[in-house]
């Protein structure tokens, strides 16, 4: 049954739901007039913490609670507050698995994560002033450097395009991380390496063919073809709700490196190869629990 009104509701007194009503309201008028006057903090990223917060996570929470139904595991090995490097598989078609992974550790690690983001998104205007706005940077060794060394949790994709972009016969198989960047500044910071499986992100926009010449046209690396994009228009771009699941491993330590090993090709391929073969066993086993992709 659907409640459609509170009246009668026992122990919720008319008048405490009449001020609930007053605070949210007295709330969202204090965030427009900081927003019209200016009064809130940007750090140097472009990182702006209460719209992240009031606005963006807040549109992105039902998706994930109600359409994905995310559930997450092993968030005790995310540190409470130091630096650390979240690396994650990369799928999708479209990177909503990237959106959750940071819906997932601010509201249940309750840490911001500082996503790298590939040149593209911050070469389109809208797009990549938000993706600034919101916490993510460019993906290069100095930005990561320096967010690891302030404390920060960052996360990143080594798959790239690579893993997004590819088709759905391919799925749950990890493309190859690049050149092991990610090792390396985790290495130079002495910062913990969490691996992190995303179960669930394959199925939303199955991937059955791609369009490069369009594609190299509009200068994307790719423009897919699903079963419903681009036969059903902008219908196509709602994805389908796959189960979700999230995984959160062990800490890799680096803190053992001396900070010259970043520069060591071998030992960065070594540790590069550690983690994604740590990934690809904990998609492997989320893949068995989870079950039916639509359950």
């Amino acid at each position: 049954m659907t409640r459609t009104s509170d009246e009668g509701s026992p122990g919720v007194p008319g008048d405490a739901r009449e001020r609930s009503g007053d605070e949210r309201l007295a709330e969202l008028l204090a965030f427009l007039r900081r927003r019209v006057t200016g009064e809130y903090e940007v750090d140097e990223f472009g990182f702006d913490p209460e719209l992240n917060d009031k606005v963006v996570l807040e549109l992105l929470r039902p998706v994930y609670r109600h359409w994905f139904r995310v559930e997450t595991s092993g968030l005790e090995h995310v540190p409470a507050d130091s630096g650390a490097l979240v690396v994650a598989n990369h799928s999708g078609t479209l990177p909503v698995d990237a959106l959750m992974m940071q819906v997932a550790l601010h509201d249940e690690a309750h840490r911001p994560v500082r996503l790298l983001g590939a040149d593209l998104v911050y070469q389109l205007p809208v797009l990549g002033h938000l993706a600034r706005k919101t916490g993510h940077t460019l993906a290069c060794p100095e930005d990561a450097d320096r967010l690891l060394r302030g404390g920060e949790l960052v996360g990143v994709f080594p798959e790239g395009f690579k893993g997004v972009g590819k088709p759905f016969s391919q799925r749950y198989r990890l493309q190859r991380f690049g050149r092991g960047g990610f090792a390396a500044s985790a290495i130079r910071a002495g910062a913990p390496i969490i691996p992190c499986a995303i179960v669930g992100a394959e199925e939303i926009y199955p991937k059955i063919g791609d369009m490069p010449a369009l594609a190299r046209l509009l200068g994307l690396p790719y423009l897919p073809i699903t079963p419903l994009f681009p036969w059903l228009g902008p219908l196509g771009l709602v994805p389908l709700p796959s189960k979700w699941l999230i995984e959160f491993g062990e800490p890799i330590r680096t803190d053992d490196y001396d900070p010259i090993d970043a520069d060591d090709p071998m030992l960065v391929f070594n540790l590069t190869d550690q983690v994604r073969e740590t990934i690809q066993g904990l998609l492997d086993t989320l893949r068995r629990r989870r079950g039916p992709a639509f359950p």
